[in-house]
C-alpha cells in the first residue's frame, strides 16, 4: 500500500497513553499501520500519497461502534412501532423481519455501514440474530468486505419462541444444535485473531428472553475454545427485561449473566440501563464490557444507563448506535453527543461527563470492549484507522478555542475523510468504496417491499 503522509493538521487528537493533542500535527502511515506521529515540522516532507489539510482539519482515531442490527435500516420509522416500548416494538417487527432475504441482509448491511463510516466509525460490531428465507451471516460478512469496514461479526441466535414462553414467534427461532454447528463453522471459516484483523467473530445469543440457559453456557464454552472470539448479548435493557428475568429465572439479569458464565473480559452486554450496583461492581472486577446505546434507550423510553457510575467502577464502556429501527439513525458522532448530554442529565451534574471523556469512550472504550489493542488511538504501531473533520463549518464558528470539545458540544454531523486499515474510504464527504447514490436507491426499494 506504500506510505501516506497527512500533514498540517489543525489539531491531532491522538488518544495515546499521554492523551496528546498536537497542534499543526502530522501522521505518517506505512501500509496499514501508523509509523510516526508528531508535528508537521518533525515528520518527513513527502510520501507516496500526501494529504495536506492546510491547518483547517481536526483528526482523531476512528470511532468504534459496539452494538448494531444492520438489517433494521430497512424498517426505520414504521408507523405501527413509532410510539411503543421495547417488548411491543419487538412483537410488532418480528413478522416484518420474518420476510428478510439474503439480498436484504447484504444491502442493509452496506447501508448501515455507509452511514456509520460517514459519521466517523471505522470499526463496527453487528448483532444479526434472525435468519429467515435462507439468510446467513455470510451475507453480511460479504457486504462488509466489499465496503471496507473493520468488522466484528456477531452470530446471533433465538431458540425460545412464544410457545415456550419466549418473546419471538416460533417461526423465527432455530434449533440450538443448528445454532452451535453454524457458530463453529463461521468461526473456523472467518475468524482472524491476528493484529490488524479486518474480521473477527463473536457468538451472541440474542437475549435472556429468547434463548435457553443451556445455549448461553454452550455458546460461551464454544467461543472460549478459539483465541479472540468474544461473547455478546442484550442485558437489563428496561423494566420489562428485569421483570422477565425475575419471573423466569428467579434472579436479576446481572445474576443470570453470572450464573451462565457470561462475565469476563471476553464478554460485553448491550444497553445495561438497569444494572444494579452489585452487578456494576462485578463487571468492573471482571472486565465485563458494556455497550451504551443512548439513542435507542431514549427512543424506546427504556431509561438512561449509569455510565459515570460504571466508568468509576472500572467497567469498560463503549458506544453503540443499536438497530436503525430503535434509534432510527446510525450516526456515531450524534450518538457520542447524546451520551455526553444524557450522562449529565442523569446525574444532574455538569462535571459527570466531559467532551473528552465521551470521545475516549467512543474510541479507546470501544477497542477495549471488543478486546482489541490495535485500534482506538493514533500512535506508532496502531492500525491506520483515522478520521478528519473540517473545522471551517458553520457549527464550529466561534468554537475554535477548543476544537476537541466542539466536536461533541457543537455536533459534527459527518466526516470529510476516513481511513480504515490505511485505505481511504471517505474522501471529501463521499464514500470511495461503492456507489453511494445507488446504495440509497436499492435500500429504499427493499424497504418498500419489506414494509408492504
Amino acid at each position: 500500500m506504500g506510505t501516506l503522509l497527512i500533514k498540517n493538521i489543525h489539531t491531532l487528537v491522538t488518544m495515546d497513553a499521554e492523551r496528546r493533542e498536537i497542534a499543526n500535527g502530522a501522521i505518517l502511515v506505512q501500509d496499514q499501520a501508523i509509523a510516526q506521529v508528531g508535528t508537521t515540522a518533525e515528520l518527513p516532507e513527502t510520501a507516496d500519497e500526501v494529504l495536506n489539510l492546510r491547518g483547517r482539519f481536526i483528526v482523531l482515531p476512528g470511532l468504534v461502534n459496539t452494538h448494531h442490527h444492520f438489517y433494521q435500516v430497512l424498517t426505520r420509522v414504521l408507523p405501527a412501532v413509532q410510539d411503543v416500548s421495547l417488548f411491543h416494538w419487538l412483537q410488532g417487527l418480528y413478522p416484518v423481519w420474518a420476510k428478510l432475504t439474503p439480498e436484504a441482509i447484504y444491502t442493509s448491511a452496506q447501508m448501515a455501514a455507509a452511514e456509520l463510516m460517514l459519521s466517523g466509525c471505522t470499526t463496527a460490531s453487528d448483532h444479526l440474530y434472525i435468519y429467515p428465507n435462507g439468510c446467513r451471516l455470510d451475507d453480511e460478512i460479504r457486504a462488509m468486505q466489499a465496503i471496507g469496514m473493520r468488522f466484528q461479526a456477531s452470530r446471533g441466535s433465538m431458540s425460545v419462541g412464544e410457545s415456550q414462553g419466549g418473546l419471538p414467534p416460533d417461526s423465527v427461532v432455530e434449533r440450538e444444535d443448528d445454532i452451535l454447528q453454524d457458530s463453529q463453522r463461521l468461526i473456523e471459516q472467518y475468524h482472524d485473531a491476528s493484529r490488524f484483523a479486518m474480521l473477527r467473530m463473536t457468538l451472541a445469543p440474542c437475549s435472556p428472553f429468547s434463548v435457553t440457559r443451556e445455549l448461553m453456557r454452550e455458546s460461551a464454552a464454544l467461543a472460549r475454545k478459539y483465541p479472540g472470539v468474544t461473547l455478546h448479548t442484550h442485558l437489563a435493557e428496561n423494566q420489562s427485561d428485569i421483570d422477565y428475568s425475575l419471573e423466569a429465572f428467579g434472579m436479576t439479569p446481572g445474576d443470570y449473566a453470572d450464573s451462565v458464565g457470561w462475565l469476563g473480559s471476553d464478554v460485553w452486554h448491550a444497553h445495561c440501563v438497569m444494572l444494579d450496583d452489585i452487578t456494576i461492581k462485578k463487571f468492573g472486577e471482571t472486565g465485563t464490557g458494556v455497550s451504551h446505546c443512548p439513542g435507542s434507550n431514549t427512543r424506546l423510553a427504556s431509561g438512561i444507563a449509569p455510565i459515570r457510575k460504571m466508568l468509576d467502577a472500572g467497567v469498560p464502556v463503549s458506544l453503540g448506535v443499536d438497530g436503525s429501527s430503535s434509534n432510527d439513525a446510525g450516526n456515531m458522532l450524534q450518538e457520542a453527543r447524546t451520551a455526553f448530554l444524557l450522562a449529565r442529565v442523569r446525574d444532574r451534574d455538569a462535571t459527570s461527563m466531559t467532551a473528552r471523556n465521551i470521545l475516549e469512550v467512543a474510541t479507546l472504550g470501544g477497542a477495549r470492549v471488543l478486546g482489541r489493542d490495535d485500534i482506538g488511538a493514533i500512535a506508532p504501531g496502531m492500525a491506520a484507522d483515522l478520521i478528519a473533520i473540517d473545522l471551517d463549518r458553520p457549527q464550529f464558528a466561534g468554537a475554535l478555542h477548543d476544537p476537541v470539545a466542539a466536536l461533541i458540544m457543537c455536533l459534527a454531523h459527518s466526516v470529510d475523510y476516513s481511513f480504515i486499515n490505511g485505505r481511504k474510504v471517505v474522501s471529501e464527504g463521499r464514500l470511495t468504496t461503492l456507489d453511494q447514490d445507488l446504495l440509497v436507491a436499492e435500500t429504499n426499494r427493499l424497504a418498500k417491499e419489506l414494509g408492504e
